[in-house]
């Protein structure tokens, strides 16, 4: 969701820093991380890290104002978060850019269907990380959302809709989310619709974040080289301007689903997408590790998965497959893929289904789930070896109530699943005859597909 990258200044010193935060320094480990958590003046629960390895500080705040709290404005979280660096306080977009470029520091802000994110990556020394600091809580607190800016980002937002169209995987995966969800505000991509932006209005964005940017309504991730004291003085600094209000209702259930679809999507082109899906999980599950691990094994462990050894090695019929679980507050999507030639479609959607149901009849073989532990198990230190990495999963941790040991179990929950556990996971929870099916691709691949479906 966003670039990591630095805005960085000749200052030898400081690009020396910046490189240095990408990751640890040669010969460094680092072992699971401490968290330690408090709650914030108005009420925003803070986690915190101490890394003093390196002079510098990531900071995540989130919010619960992800674009399922939309409503009837399609894609107002993201744009609202996209206005959040283009003015706030006295500052214009170029002062508030020319401000980090100064001091080297990154400012960023994305919404995703659960929350909306603002980033920050400073370093520790004065006066940069008063700078830094100052900067974002004035982004919080006080964005300006100009008429001008307003009307920038909505045309680079319309722009970016309309090169939507143009790409089948991306046209395939709105359908499929609308497929899945059906009127449940995940079903909405968060970057809205040509006619939901050309609507929106100063006035939708001002009442949004009034609304949804308040003290209760937030989490505030720290990773960096500061003692509890400093991390305390920063959390209560950076939402000191916040109101401190409440968190909104919990979503709404997701409804399951009780047959299968298929539609089909004409679009010109030498390949056709088909993409698969039904409601997953949702962050907590009781069936995650389960379903994590199984789907590992699957189709989400890349060039070694079932799903890529049927499809690819065996027949040929795709570059890429792929399937996974996309837990969210409430359970996100279950979702499976491939492109593959419009005259293999049928086959390869057929292959596609005929291996998840194999798979959950059968379940792993005791050598796949060896092998999957061990790749999973041996790659996690890297999923935590830089700050960045660890500020995500504070922001994760803290957003979704996740317990505070989840980094330190993780590899033990890992090693303690079974073949028997993902057997039942996967028969509980995945349904090929419910599954939702898309096909973006050429007329005459579309038209034999939807004959298939319904025989």
């Amino acid at each position: 969701m966003f670039a990591d990258r630095f805005h960085v200044s000749h200052r030898p010193w400081l690009v020396a820093a910046l490189f240095l935060a990408v990751g640890l320094a040669p010969g460094a480990a680092r072992a699971t991380p401490e968290i330690q958590t408090w709650q914030a003046p108005g009420g925003a629960r803070v986690l915190f890290v101490a890394a003093p390895e390196i002079p510098m500080v990531d900071v995540r705040v989130v919010f619960d104002a992800g674009s399922a709290r939309d409503g009837d404005r399609s894609g107002l979280a993201s744009l609202t978060a996209a206005m959040l660096t283009q003015g706030a306080g006295d500052w214009n977009a170029d002062a508030l850019a020319e401000r980090l470029e100064n001091v080297g520091a990154k400012l960023d802000a994305g919404a995703d269907r659960d929350m909306t994110s603002v980033v920050m990556r400073s370093l520790t020394r004065e006066p940069v990380l008063e700078t830094a600091v100052e900067t974002l809580a004035t982004v919080l607190t006080a964005p300006t959302f100009a008429p001008a800016d307003l009307e920038r980002i909505r045309e680079n937002r319309l722009v970016a809709l309309r090169q939507d169209q143009e790409s089948p995987k991306t046209v395939g995966q709105k359908a499929l989310y609308r497929a899945i969800f059906g009127d449940h505000p995940y079903a909405a991509d968060p970057a809205g619709t040509a006619e939901s932006i050309a609507a929106m209005t100063r006035e939708d964005l001002t009442d949004f974040h009034a609304r949804y940017y308040r003290g209760a309504n937030a989490v505030v991730a720290i990773v960096g080289a500061l003692d509890r004291a400093a991390a305390e003085a920063l959390a209560a600094r950076i939402v000191a301007g916040l109101p401190s209000g409440e968190r909104p209702p919990t979503l709404p259930a997701v409804t399951e689903l009780t047959d299968g679809t298929l539609e089909a999507i004409p679009f010109t082109s030498s390949q056709t997408t088909v993409l698969a899906g039904q409601p997953g999980m949702r962050r907590g599950d009781s069936d995650y590790f389960p379903l994590y691990v199984g789907n590992h094994i699957l189709g989400g462990s890349g060039l070694v998965s079932i799903l890529m050894n049927e499809i690819r090695e065996k027949r040929g019929l795709s570059y890429s497959t792929y399937s996974y679980f996309l837990p969210l507050a409430q359970p996100g999507p279950f979702l499976m893929g491939l492109q593959t030639k419009n005259a293999q479609a049928d086959q390869a959607r057929a292959v596609l289904l005929e291996t998840l149901k194999r798979f959950i009849d059968q379940g792993p073989s005791a050598q796949e789930l060896i092998a999957a532990k061990k790749n999973i198990t041996g790659g996690f230190p890297l999923r935590i070896a830089s700050n960045g990495d660890i500020v995500q999963y504070l922001a994760v941790i803290g957003f979704y109530g996740l317990p505070l040991d989840y980094l330190d179990r993780f590899t033990s929950r890992i090693e303690a699943i079974t073949v028997e556990q993902i057997h039942d996971a996967f028969a509980r929870r995945v349904h090929p005859d419910r599954l939702a099916i898309v096909t973006v691709g050429n007329n005459s691949a579309q038209a034999s597909a939807v004959s298939d479906a319904g025989e």
